[in-house]
């Protein structure tokens, strides 16, 4: 028979038997639609973390002082480290694998300006430490090498900082009274999307001075009777591919200026952004694997539906089947008939549920999405495992059926009321 004239047949049959045929149907079309769309939202999760990973710096390490765990070079365990002014410059001068240092200090005090007041963390950083970091100006410009050498009083402003103490006011230019020194507002930082920091909590809510000028007026309560201790030191690489070497570099030297054994981990404490952001890439793609495996087997369900139509097919229809092979048709037609009504369904099903995940994914990228939400992606892996899923269905969801069909003797379905 002509694989035209079979197609008319299993259209006018699914037509029949509308209801169960949609359901069938629904099964293939939902199963592709979830590899597709839970696969998508599995990586989306997982670049939405990566940038708001970046946004904590670009391949950093935050290094912060701590207390020796062993003895090393006489001298004995459980003595306090505490970094210093001279630690980050020892490093920017002998690690040619960190390509950008800066030194922090960081402290919580008042802040007035001529509108409003506030009491928010102030950190004093070199300007390197505004590009690793990721502080984009919005308004102004950036701290400069001038201002770090001169221990300028200019500030900038975290997005919500700037709103508190310049409420719909121009900031730019303003003089705002720190700790009790006025310091011009040069710059405002783009609000950015945060889901991490550090020691005083996220950038939007601080406020950013030049380190020499926080070292004068009013470094941290904690430096006691040592000039120069740092809150911490954080550090770049000159690459993610040398960033664990770059980092024995700075223990290293850390290590002969405070007498400790490099391999001392609790001496030294490291923040290291590139070995989270590689841990949460470990947990996303095992979450969208799962993801995937979840809807492989609910497409997988989908297939069953088709093969259990096709063998009430195959019992409604064995009449029909006696009369053909009485009339000449031989196993291999009616083999070949079935084989085709089982393809043509969920092929017709696959392919709407193509369209329907893509569709949804187009749609919500097309969409504002609550923060907690990210865009989907288009995977080609999930569209080529869902194709390739599909024609495994359409293979063992018809061969059996279409084999009991081929098998019928014409006497024995002619028996049949």
């Amino acid at each position: 028979m002509p694989i035209f004239e079979i197609f008319k047949q299993t259209i006018s049959a699914l037509w029949d038997t509308k209801l169960r045929s949609f359901l069938t149907m629904f099964g293939i079309i939902w199963g592709i639609t979830s590899v597709i769309l839970l696969v998508g939202l599995g990586i989306g999760f997982g670049i939405d973390q990566r940038n708001h990973l970046r946004s904590i710096g670009t391949d950093i390490a935050i290094c912060f002082g701590g207390k020796t765990a062993m003895p090393f070079g006489g001298y004995a365990a459980g003595r306090n480290v505490a970094l210093t002014l001279d630690d980050a410059i020892a490093i920017r001068e002998g690690a040619p694998l960190i390509l950008h240092v800066s030194p922090e200090l960081r402290r919580t005090v008042t802040e007035v300006s001529r509108w409003n007041a506030a009491s928010r963390a102030v950190r004093g950083v070199w300007p390197d430490y505004q590009a690793f970091r990721s502080l984009h100006v919005e308004l102004g410009r950036v701290m400069t090498a001038e201002d770090e050498r001169d221990g300028a009083r200019v500030v900038l402003l975290g997005a919500e900082s700037n709103r508190q103490l310049f409420p719909g006011k121009p900031a730019i230019g303003e003089s705002l009274t720190i700790a009790g020194y006025p310091y011009t507002v040069i710059g405002v930082l783009a609000s950015k999307e945060q889901n991490g920091s550090y020691g005083s909590g996220p950038d939007n809510s601080q406020l950013f001075v030049p380190f020499s000028s926080m070292e004068r007026d009013f470094p941290p309560n904690d430096k006691g009777d040592f000039p120069g201790i740092v809150s911490n030191i954080v550090v770049q690489p000159v690459s993610a591919a040398v960033h664990v070497a770059a980092l024995h570099e700075v223990r290293h030297i850390l290590g002969d200026r405070h007498h400790f054994d490099p391999a001392d981990l609790d001496a030294v404490w490291v923040w290291d952004t590139l070995e989270g952001a590689q841990f949460t890439d470990n947990i996303f793609h095992a979450m969208t694997v799962f993801f995937a495996a979840v809807a492989l087997l609910t497409l997988a369900l989908g297939g069953i539906g088709v093969m259990n139509i096709m063998l009430v097919a195959v019992s409604e229809r064995t009449r029909e089947i006696g009369v053909r092979k009485a009339l000449g048709a031989t196993a291999v037609d009616i083999r070949r008939q079935f084989l085709v009504e089982s393809a043509i369904i969920t092929l017709v099903s696959g392919t709407l549920g193509l369209l329907s995940g893509v569709g949804i994914i187009v749609t919500m990228r097309l969409v504002p999405l609550p923060e907690f939400l990210p865009h989907p992606v288009i995977s080609a892996t999930a569209i080529i495992a869902s194709l390739v899923t599909l024609a495994a269905i359409t293979v063992t969801a018809g061969t059996y059926p279409a084999l009991r069909a081929a098998n019928l003797t014409p006497i024995e379905c002619l028996r049949t009321d």
